[in-house]
């Protein structure tokens, strides 16, 4: 099976301005959740299809952007078999809290997109 986009994120200056205008123009219902460090994300919830979440750009400079995320079985095995077809990688496997692990690519095209593997769910004892 090909791998699926899993995930959208949306990286701004203006996170209060971004939340309103895309609640109120495709009705996404979104929920602030608390992050390391004091910060915040806010997920969004689209119903059926893939959501994401949006945050405040972390880089000052950084226009706003939306990243694409792609799901894969093994995070390190796909991020190196990108670089070995040419990929550049921008931010290596890292640990994104309990719910997995991510890395970022640019492509030999120069378009940049994230891979994601998610953390497998916790049996119940």
């Amino acid at each position: 099976m090909a791998n699926p986009f899993v995930h959208v994120e949306l990286h701004t200056g203006d996170l209060a301005k971004a939340k309103q205008f895309y609640a109120a123009l495709f009705d996404w219902k979104l929920e602030d959740v608390p992050m390391p460090g004091g910060s915040s994300y806010t997920m969004i919830s689209v119903g059926e299809g893939t959501g994401g979440g949006m945050m405040t750009s972390e880089a000052p400079g950084t226009p706003p952007h939306w990243m694409a995320y792609v799901g894969v079985d093994d995070i390190k095995a796909s991020t190196e078999k990108a670089k070995s077809l040419g990929a550049t990688v921008c931010q290596d496997v890292m640990e994104v809290g309990e719910h997995g692990w991510m890395s970022v690519i640019t492509d030999p095209t120069g378009a940049t997109i994230a891979l994601w593997k998610n953390r497998a769910p916790k049996s119940e004892s």
